[in-house]
């Protein structure tokens, strides 16, 4: 069995035992792709109520929560923690990157399933992660590379991670996908094919293979490596028949 389908039947075993149990059930963390696989058979969940979130609305990876207020009366939390990892003496910190965090995380011993989207913010890091972890993280986390750290449970999202959106103009010959992702990562339209056939580009969930396909506006473009986008649709053509184009972006 390969693992997409291996995926899928996980998916759909968790819906099904919170439609017969009625009791919310909850998937560990899934990539990006893994999401995408679940938003191609997202109509056929529809009995089990699902909804996805990772922590705040712009993270990658996400649980899958199977289940309703409407159908059981009361509503749960998503069973996630957010723990801060700060160096014990901020002078002499490393300039530590994600993979840095990821790494000393894997260490551990922790599947990455269990761990959502690390967001840095100069010598602090934040993890998302569930929260039957988060007391193993907290006591083990000692050291991310050469930094020795100290972990610690946010009570609340810090303010200074929770997501904003900017907006802003690209000018593009038109609202076909791989024009958009060409104005946004500045490569070529050629360079751009590459994105597209290692499935980097995700449009509303879903990859997106098809360079051609037209953006409509609330479309939300995902390019792995560059950003999570709304894509607000097109203005003004320029001189030379190029548009401009409305977008926002998750910062």
């Amino acid at each position: 069995m390969d693992d997409e389908t291996l995926l899928r039947r996980k998916i759909l075993d968790t819906a099904n035992k919170s439609y017969r149990q009625n009791i919310y059930t909850y998937t560990n963390f899934l990539s990006i792709s893994e999401l995408a696989v679940y938003n191609s058979i997202k109509k056929e969940l529809a009995f089990a109520s699902p909804e996805t979130f990772g922590g705040n609305e712009a993270c990658e990876r996400q649980l899958i929560r199977f289940g309703s207020p409407d159908a059981f009366g009361y509503e749960d939390t998503y069973p996630i923690d957010i723990i801060k990892i700060s160096p014990l003496t901020p002078k002499f910190a490393e300039e530590l990157g994600h993979r840095d965090y990821l790494g000393a995380l894997m260490n551990l011993g922790i599947e990455r399933s269990l761990l959502g989207d690390i967001i840095i913010k100069q010598k602090d890091a934040y993890l998302y992660c569930l929260n039957h972890i988060s007391g193993f993280i907290i006591e083990n986390l000692k050291t991310v590379r050469h930094t020795h750290v100290n972990a610690s449970l946010c009570e609340q999202a810090p303010e200074n991670i929770k997501p904003v959106l900017s907006e802003f103009e690209i000018i593009a010959a038109s609202a076909r996908v791989d024009a958009v992702a060409s104005a946004l990562t500045k490569l070529s339209r050629n360079a751009c094919l590459s994105l597209f056939s290692s499935k980097k580009i995700f449009v509303n969930g879903l990859v997106t293979e098809n360079n051609s396909s037209q953006l409509k506006p609330g479309d939300i473009l995902v390019i792995r490596g560059y950003g999570k986008f709304i894509f607000g649709g097109c203005g003004n053509e320029t001189r030379k028949g190029r548009v401009y184009i409305h977008m926002k972006k998750y910062e």
